[in-house]
């Protein structure tokens, strides 16, 4: 989703070739080049800059890069802000990093398990990453380590110094670099992710009086939790109104209507979406609720309303858009 961002090269183990690769092609991933890694981190990144510098890469024809960047899957929340930073650094100084401050004091331990000395905390940092070079700082570094480097070495900062002899620009990271490590990480990622994704909703209301009503009513309710806007369907399939929607960050739609079958425009509804290419990196949340007013409704005509939405659902939630449906009937 980053336009100066040219190539994306995802260095994976031998095992997860080819479920890194169907996962690629389900979103459509358009940059995305799958490596196999080695058997260490060093070895895994070697082999991910050798494609674009080895005549034995050259089936991926990719473009040697003035920059690249160097980051770690198990940091899932990278903004372009501090990616644009380290890049920028990088540029000028050769090679930089993002940091953050030591939340806890490091120390040595000796021999016998007892406190040798401690590292005075205001003076360190923590290296995260992103991490951004001039592609021959970085590549011309790794082609001169060591088996010990690439075996055991963790830095990559320290390889363009001590290699290529550039002093890398330390940048201040955010408080989201942190690495998903343990499985209770996961329930913490889950929980950003959703507080991400929740803070906007888009109420499309239908031309009916009842539809538009409880449009508003919701916004009301709501506007105390969230940002909500609500707006006609008519407005809503103009691109350029979408396009300023998604720009603001709203992922998340409601379509209030009250016609027997909104079926149609459902479908006008996610192919606009789909059209915007949004939905490749963020999951789009669209919930259809039909209020029915009518006094001879049955249980199978609801029940045929809800399949026709789940087997719907079903179908574009491979496009990364997630559809519920709510039937709401009253008198």
């Amino acid at each position: 989703r980053i336009s100066w961002i040219s190539d994306i090269i995802v260095v994976v183990s031998p095992e997860n070739i080819e479920t890194m690769k169907t996962i690629v092609e389900k979103y459509g991933h358009k940059k995305v080049t799958v490596v196999k890694g080695g058997i260490t981190r060093h070895r895994s990144i070697f082999n991910g800059l050798k494609v674009f510098a080895e005549s034995e890469f050259s089936k991926y024809l990719l473009q040697k890069p003035e920059v690249v960047v160097i980051h770690d899957a198990v940091r899932p929340f990278v903004e372009e802000d501090i990616l644009l930073e380290v890049v920028m650094a990088a540029k000028e100084h050769g090679a930089a990093g993002a940091i953050c401050p030591l939340v806890s004091t490091v120390i040595a331990a000796s021999a016998d398990g007892c406190l040798d000395h401690s590292l005075e905390r205001a003076r360190y940092r923590a290296s995260e990453m992103p991490q951004a070079f001039l592609f021959d700082v970085i590549y011309q570094a790794y082609q001169q380590c060591t088996d010990y480097d690439l075996d055991y070495g963790t830095e990559c900062l320290h390889l363009a110094l001590k290699y290529s002899n550039v002093k890398a620009k330390l940048v201040e990271g955010t408080a989201d670099l942190w690495k998903v490590t343990y499985k209770r990480d996961l329930y913490a990622a889950e929980s950003i992710i959703k507080d991400n994704l929740s803070q906007q909703i888009c109420v499309i209301t239908g031309v009916q009086e009842d539809a538009v009503q409880v449009g508003f009513l919701l916004h009301e309710s709501l506007k105390s939790q969230v940002k909500v806007e609500v707006i006609p369907l008519s407005l809503c399939k103009n691109d350029n109104h979408l396009q300023n929607m998604f720009s603001g960050g709203c992922y998340n739609f409601i379509y209030m209507h009250d016609k027997q079958s909104a079926m149609q425009e459902t479908q006008l509804l996610v192919d606009m979406l789909e059209k915007s290419n949004i939905t490749f990196s963020y999951p789009v949340m669209l919930i259809l609720v039909h209020l029915n007013s009518s006094e001879d409704i049955s249980f199978s005509t609801g029940m045929e309303e809800l399949t026709s939405i789940k087997k719907f659902a079903k179908e574009v939630k491979i496009k990364n858009i997630w559809v519920y449906g709510l039937l709401i009937h009253y008198k």
